[in-house]
C-alpha cells in the first residue's frame, strides 16, 4: 500500500504487547491504534461491526464512551489462534479506514497462524 501506519497488538487481556511504528509517530494515531485493538478484544469482534451497531437508535448507541473510550470505526480485528480461540487483537491507524481495516485483517490472519 505504501502508506505510513501505526499498528498496536494487545494480548488476550487487552493489554498492549507491541506497538511498532512504521514511520508515523503522531500521538493521536498511536492512541487510536491501541484503542482499536482494545475495542476489538473487549468485544471479540471487528471495530467496524461495532460501529454499525453503535449508530443512533442502534443497540450499542454511544458505547464508544464506555471503557475509557472505544473506537467504533474499522481497523481493529480480533486475533484467533489455530484452535479458534481469541488470543488478542490488532489495531491499525494512520491511513484511510479502508486501508487500516485491510492491514488489520491481514495482520490478524498472519498472527493467528
Amino acid at each position: 500500500m505504501n502508506v505510513k501506519m501505526n499498528i498496536a497488538v494487545v494480548d488476550a487481556g487487552a493489554e498492549p504487547e507491541r506497538l511498532p511504528s512504521h514511520g508515523r509517530r503522531l500521538a493521536g494515531s498511536i492512541d487510536i491504534s491501541i484503542k482499536k485493538a482494545r475495542t476489538a478484544r473487549f468485544f471479540d469482534m471487528p471495530t467496524g461491526e461495532i460501529g454499525k451497531l453503535s449508530q443512533p437508535a442502534g443497540p450499542l448507541y454511544q458505547i464508544e464512551a464506555s471503557n475509557g473510550g472505544l473506537i467504533t470505526f474499522p481497523g481493529g480485528v480480533p486475533i484467533k489462534g489455530a484452535d479458534g480461540t481469541i488470543i488478542g487483537a490488532i489495531g491499525v491507524s494512520g491511513s484511510l479506514v479502508e486501508n487500516d481495516d485491510a492491514v488489520a485483517r491481514a495482520g490478524a490472519a498472519a498472527a493467528g497462524g
